[in-house]
């Protein structure tokens, strides 16, 4: 294949027209590739081969020079680009302004451009998620196309990316890409205690926790349905004011824990598995360690009052893997929040070599330790840093920050999944104001309804009412667990931010409903249908499709209570069904067309 020597893009040109000019070829499904390699005198190539499962894989060999990929593909009816750091900017951005900068520990070098049906155009992913990688996309409006332009570093061998031919929808071609990373890392399934209700302190407390406080929670959210605990920031000397200038030696604020591994064995007493956050990579001028470590964190943290271990130094990744085992040992714990591992970007492009390659060595000396201390440790990571190639570290996969915000929820656990192998994925925690009505309990619990629930309230200081909503959306939530995180889960399209999120397996199908949408229930497909109203009315607008059928079914409150007349005949075409606001209606067919 013939493709174009250039000089490395610093030219400064405001939209991808202006770069250096490459010849574009037929690539796959209309989409048109160039190659550039950025050094002198290089020849690349490319060639492009299928895999099992009817994945492409493009390989593309520039002789050890930084490589440049460019994709292009005519707009047609493109509706919007997802990739893993796109937050809410998930429709079409021009490319003068589409950037991103991605590593092991943020994001990954993976796209999908979809149209208005929500079929996809071009989906993509490299291969190998560890080095840093740039990207330039966006509407070409000189061209008339969407272009991504995909920018590697130098390797000895070639550079291969996935790519996933035309496919009806995001989710399905995501599959595709999961299917092959899953293969491609085999690990063992996420542990039990990973996939089960989780209560936090840090929206319920912040840093102002205790052991008693702390152990009166515990015993609540193990009656309520929660399975582990986990110890937000607070619990160690220095933890208070909201910035993270005391992190670094990580021991327990004795005023607060004055005995941690007794008060960690009756909150584990409850049944509840125990996790203590840490930020491992914060160093603080407060901290007693600062003088010894702070050659090793040249950089100030993107957090205040705090500057960032760097991990490609051995001294660094020797004191992480060291605290984080006598963190575990010391207090009996089940695990770890592993916070901010993020924030050793602040090193990426600095010439001293890979952040991802540096944190994959880091990460896995501190598995192998942690798993011989304590066999089936959890570790929580936090979005950014859930993608595919986290899998071999981490087994709870929590969905980035936002407090009370059950839209922003659904949407973030939703987008975690499309990539996540491994682990399960994890809202952030769930929190809301002890005077708000039950409907609002319910619409944060059904946010977090397609991962695993993590609530951070007071419990002994909200009203019976909300506990008994909590007790009931928990109890829900396990019964279905196996459907929701593991079933085949078709969100709609990104930039629509998922309103309508079916989760099929088998005979079963839940359905959540997040605005006012025509719910689909194919009773020629599923025998099962649990149809949750997440919606702001007292009604839900049903398609019955597959000729119609007699049910028997329930329909529950938002706290959990029976309501009347459920329906026992469905006809076939539209009709609305009284599901409150909040709540939930379980039907089975029990005569139709299946």
């Amino acid at each position: 294949m013939h493709t174009t020597t250039a000089p490395s893009d610093g030219s400064g040109a405001v939209t991808t027209a202006g770069l250096t000019p490459a010849r574009d070829e037929p690539l796959l499904d209309g989409v048109a590739i160039a190659v550039l390699a950025h050094a002198p005198g290089t020849d690349p190539r490319w060639t492009l081969g299928e895999l099992p499962g009817g994945l492409r894989v493009l390989e593309v060999r520039a002789d050890g020079a930084p490589v440049e990929i460019r994709f292009s593909v005519p707009l047609g009816d493109a509706a919007g680009y997802w990739h893993p750091q796109g937050g809410w900017r998930r429709t079409l951005l021009a490319d003068w302004e589409g950037r991103s900068r991605v590593s092991l520990v943020d994001g990954h070098a993976a796209g999908c451009l979809y149209d208005h049906t929500g079929a996809t155009l071009l989906t993509f992913a490299a291969a190998d998620p560890v080095p840093e990688a740039t990207l330039r996309f966006g509407v070409s409006e000189e061209n008339d196309t969407h272009v991504v332009h995909l920018h590697l570093p130098a390797s000895p061998r070639a550079h291969r990316i996935l790519l996933v031919p035309r496919s009806p929808s995001v989710a399905r071609a995501m599959r595709a890409l999961r299917a092959w990373f899953a293969a491609a890392t085999p690990l063992p399934p996420a542990p039990e205690e990973a996939r089960t209700p989780v209560y936090s302190t840090w929206y319920a407390f912040n840093q102002d926790v205790d052991a008693a406080a702390v152990e009166t929670q515990a015993a609540l959210a193990s009656g309520l349905g929660c399975g582990a605990l986990i110890l937000d920031d607070g619990w160690q000397e220095l933890g208070h004011g909201r910035g993270y200038a005391g992190c670094g030696d990580w021991e327990p604020d004795r005023a607060k824990f004055p005995d941690f591994a007794g008060h960690v064995a009756r909150v584990r007493a409850h049944g509840l598995s125990y996790l203590a956050w840490v930020a491992p990579l914060l160093l603080g001028p407060q901290a007693a360690c600062h003088g010894r470590l702070a050659e090793y964190a040249p950089a100030p943290a993107t957090v205040p009052g705090a500057h960032v271990l760097d991990p490609r130094r051995p001294e660094v990744r020797e004191h992480v893997v060291g605290l984080c085992v006598r963190l575990v040992r010391a207090h009996g714990l089940d695990g770890l929040k592993l916070d901010f591992l993020d924030q050793a970007m602040v090193y990426a492009g600095d010439g001293a070599g890979d952040v991802g390659r540096a944190m994959v060595t880091l990460l896995a000396q501190l598995r192998a330790a942690l798993e011989s201390v304590r066999p089936g440790v959890l570790l929580e990571l936090r979005q950014p840093y859930t993608g595919p190639g986290m899998a071999p570290f981490g087994n709870m996969l929590r969905s980035f920050d936002c407090p009370a915000d059950a839209t922003a929820n659904r949407v973030r656990t939703l987008d975690t999944a499309l990539l996540a192998v491994g682990g399960a994925v994890h809202s952030d925690m769930l929190l809301w104001s002890a005077d708000a009505p039950v409907t609002t309990v319910a619409r944060q619990l059904i946010g977090a309804l397609h991962s695993v629930p993590q609530i951070s309230v007071r419990l002994d200081r909200v009203p019976a009412a909300h506990r008994e909503a909590i007790g009931f959306w928990l109890g829900r939530w396990r019964q279905h667990r196996e459907l929701l995180l593991d079933g085949e889960v078709e969100p709609g399209r990104p930039d629509e931010l998922y309103p309508l999120v079916r989760a099929g397996s088998g005979e079963h199908c839940l359905l959540s409903v997040h605005g006012d949408r025509v719910v689909p229930l194919d009773l020629s497909a599923y025998r099962h249908f649990h149809v949750v109203n997440g919606s702001d009315r007292d009604r839900v607008m049903v398609e019955v499709l597959g000729a119609g059928g007699r049910v028997r079914g329930v329909v529950h409150g938002p706290d959990g209570r029976i309501m009347d007349d459920p329906p026992t005949y469905l006809p076939e075409g539209a009709r609305s069904l009284a599901v409150p606001r909040g709540g939930m209606a379980s039907l089975t067919i029990t005569e139709g067309p299946r």
